[in-house]
């Protein structure tokens, strides 16, 4: 019997909603709750499967110069997905999940900041898995952050090291990924934990990311066994 050796920390890149809507005659956020309901479940999934994190971008920086109609929806979705978790507490709990929102959260609107800040309130003291939920997030905003960071030290302390180690300890999430999955077809970073993934190993898939299942996520995984990892050696 062949035994799966499942990846600590999962990427995924959540492509593919508007086009599943317009092939269906639907409006944009059609697809964008279609996408919700799919990501609850992939959470799930993790959680079933054993990955102890998981990123998941769900609206990039970039992403917030879309209509303020789509965007409003988005940002209703969110708030929904995070009631849904606080609906399955004794999931959260089960696992002891800890959920973050990563990304410039200023830029949000003040309501779902309040609800963000909630449920991480909520969860901050659960240590075993993580979801991090990228929104208003990019590795340009990310990397400028630590740029911040470093020259507010050596400020302070008249003097810093820049190591990749500092790097590291700075970055939004200090975890390298393992296994990068991008729905929908298209085959780039497009900006998604530069740092994180240098040597994750990277699953494209064209399937839209409302049709994305669990079939598929353990295919993926089947497929990040059959690499050879050698981290750039």
């Amino acid at each position: 019997m062949i035994v799966m050796k499942i990846p600590e920390h999962v990427g995924v890149m959540l492509d593919g909603n508007r086009r599943w809507a317009r092939a269906r005659g639907l409006q944009p956020w059609e697809g964008h709750k279609a996408g919700r309901d799919t990501a609850e479940k992939f959470l799930d999934w993790s959680l079933e499967l054993g990955v102890k994190e998981v990123s998941m971008w769900v609206l990039s920086t970039e992403n917030l110069s879309r209509s303020p109609r789509e965007l409003k929806e988005i940002f209703n979705l969110v708030a929904g997905v995070i009631d849904i978790y606080e609906k399955k507490d004794s999931l959260l709990e089960k696992y002891d999940v800890k959920i973050r929102f990563i990304g410039n959260l200023n830029r949000l609107p003040s309501k779902l900041r309040k609800i963000i800040g909630n449920i991480m309130e909520k969860t901050a003291h659960h240590q075993k898995r993580i979801l991090n939920i990228m929104i208003a997030y990019g590795s340009h905003y990310e990397f400028a952050n630590v740029v911040k960071k470093l020259v507010e030290k050596a400020m302070k302390v008249g003097k810093v090291e820049v190591t990749p180690k500092e790097i590291e300890k700075n970055l939004l999430v200090p975890h390298s990924v393992d296994l990068l999955i991008r729905t929908g077809g298209k085959q780039r970073l497009s900006g998604f934990m530069m740092w994180q993934a240098a040597y994750a190993e990277i699953y494209f898939t064209k399937t839209l990311w409302p049709d994305f299942s669990k079939r598929e996520y353990v295919k993926a995984i089947k497929w990040y066994n059959s690499q050879q990892r050698n981290f750039g050696l």
